[in-house]
């Protein structure tokens, strides 16, 4: 992937006008491409279990106390009382 990308700068900068700049339509077209399948790659790795589980206690009833009380002291008074 890292090699496509240098392949496309190296391509942007000799296909493009100098002082001109700007893509050609074929650049715009590969990095599309590339966008989309990087893309499509995170859809299909799904939601990790940690990140469901969170969402499942945050849709639970009374979750802003079973969320709250994880991982310690969430408290905003920083020890003032």
């Amino acid at each position: 992937m890292e090699q496509v990308m240098k392949d496309l700068k190296s391509q942007a900068s000799k296909s493009t006008t100098p002082g001109k700049g700007g893509l050609t339509p074929e650049i715009q077209s590969r990095i599309g491409h590339q966008l989309r399948a990087m893309y499509d790659d995170v859809v299909r790795q799904g939601v990790p279990d940690r990140f469901a589980e969170l969402i499942k206690k945050l849709d639970a009833p009374g979750a802003t106390s079973q969320v709250g009380n994880e991982g310690g002291s969430n408290d905003n008074n920083n020890g003032r009382d």
